[in-house]
Order: C-alpha cells, then structure tokens, then sequence
C-alpha cells in the first residue's frame, strides 16, 4: 500500500503536466505584466498626444491684410513708449478701432476679449476678462469702433502681468481673424486714496474713547473734590466766655473788685453771672 502511495506521488505530477493542453499558470503571470506595462505606454502617449493636441488647438494670431487696428486707452490714458499702470480697482476703458482698406471684402467685427497673462510667458492664463460680442459689419473703405472696459481685481495690486487685448473679425467669405491689439506687460498700482472707510472709523472710535475718558476723569474729580470738603469743614460750637482772662473787670468798682478778690471762695468771678446780679451785689456792698 505504501509503495502504491508513493507511485501515485511521483506519477500524478508527471501524467498532469503532459496532459494539461492549457495555458501554462506562471503564463498569467507574465502576461498580466506584460499588460500593465503595455497599459502604461499607451497612457505616457496618450497623454503626450493630448499635450500635442492641446498645443494645437490654442487659436493663433492671424491678421487680415486688407484691416487695420488701432486701440486707445480711455481710462486711464496711456502714452505711447511708457508703461501701462492699471489701478487696481477700478475699471478701465478703451476703444478698440478697425480699418477695412480693402475693396471689395467686407469685414464682421466679432468680439473683443481680454486676458491677464503670466508676465514671464505670455502662454500662461492668470485672468481672463468676459468676451463682448458686436458683430458690426464695416464696408470697404470705412471704419469702426467700439469700447471695452473691464476690472482688474484689487488683490493684484502691486504686481506686473501680460495683458492681451484680442479683437475677432472675418471677412464676408467666412474666414476667421484674431489679432492682438495689445500685448505688453503692464503694472498694477494701488491708489492712497488718504482717508478710507476703515480709517474713518478707527478714528471715531478713538474719539469716543477720548470722550468717555473724559467724562470718567471728571466725575472722578468731582467725587473726590466734594469728599475733601465734608472731611475739612467742622462743626462750629459756641461755648461762650469760658476764660476768666477774656472778661473785662474795669467797669466794677475797685472796692467790688477787693472784696470778690478777698472773698473765701475761689476769688474768681463766676462767668455764669450775669451783670445784673453783679451790680445787685455790687449796690449791696456799698
């Protein structure tokens, strides 16, 4: 029976193997590898693909031969040959003039659309600006214009960026034009206006403080003032002639005066007498 057992163990294997018609198991294995790599080319190349794609979708500045641009800072004005300083905001404004020189095309202008670009590469976008569409058809040999404004936002103050100014037209066969009007790198200012709301503010608030130290420092002193007087002023008693020196003796007699001196008593008049009886004794004596 045991050798039996131990036939089967190292038969089995062998009869299994060359009868199995099926893929092989490590097979899998490899070619589940094989995939994965093979799924992470085509994802590299898709997105190469998709780079190449976007790249060429991005619309090119093209420019008609038989038109002319002209553009004008409104607000603020811009001289030619300086920088442009937007202030930071508030809006700015611009016309935007087109020329069709030609002679027998007739021009569509579109739309006019603005953008804030990096300032280091142009084809990066930082703020792009709503298109405003005009659709006004220009004749050949006339002109026309038209107005834009927009807002540049006040946390861009103090920065530089690329501002592109694109004006879309075509002509009456259906051919499509963009071209820059603008492309230069411009400054965004701050402007000291002097005195903000917050400011103000912060100055009546410090007002009211002062005041109402004020009136704090006054009461105070008002207090205390009114203390200091109750505590100095005294009650004022009247004792009447407690001191024998304070009494006049020279209108009573001489002979008054020796008696009362010799007398056994305190030889000292009573101050609780008054003149009368002192002259009743007075009169007596004599």
């Amino acid at each position: 029976m045991k050798k039996f057992l131990v036939f089967l163990l190292l038969v089995l294997p062998a009869v299994l193997l060359t009868a199995n018609t099926g893929p092989n198991p490590f097979a899998f294995a490899t070619e589940d590898e094989l995939d994965e790599e093979l799924v992470d080319v085509e994802t590299e190349d898709g997105a190469v693909v998709a780079d190449e794609v976007e790249s060429e979708d991005e619309p090119e500045t093209t420019k008609s031969p038989d038109a002319d641009t002209f553009l004008l800072f409104t607000r603020p004005l811009h001289a030619s040959g300086s920088q442009l300083e937007l202030p930071a905001g508030y809006p700015v404004e611009f016309l935007v003039g087109f020329a069709n020189k030609g002679q027998f095309e007739d021009f569509v202008v579109e739309t006019v659309e603005a953008s804030f670009r990096y300032s280091m590469d142009f084809n990066y976008f930082i703020q792009n600006f709503s298109a405003v569409a005009f659709n006004r058809e220009v004749k050949p040999g006339h002109e026309a214009t038209v107005s834009y404004s927009f807002l540049p936002s006040e946390s861009f103050a103090g920065r530089p960026f690329g501002l592109n100014i694109a004006l879309n037209y075509r002509d009456s066969r259906g051919n499509q034009f963009s071209e820059a009007v603008f492309n230069e790198t411009i400054q965004i200012t701050e402007i000291d206006e002097g005195l903000d709301g917050e400011t103000f503010f912060l100055y009546v608030f410090l007002a009211a403080i002062v005041i109402l130290l004020l009136v704090l420092g006054q009461q105070f002193l008002g207090s205390y003032g009114k203390r200091k007087r109750t505590t100095t002023t005294r009650k004022v008693v009247e004792t009447g002639t407690t001191n024998s020196k304070d009494v006049d003796y020279e209108w009573i007699p001489a002979e008054t005066l020796k008696q009362l001196q010799n007398s056994p008593k305190s030889g000292k008049i009573s101050p609780k007498q008054s003149p009368r009886q002192r002259k009743a004794k007075a009169q007596a004596a004599s």
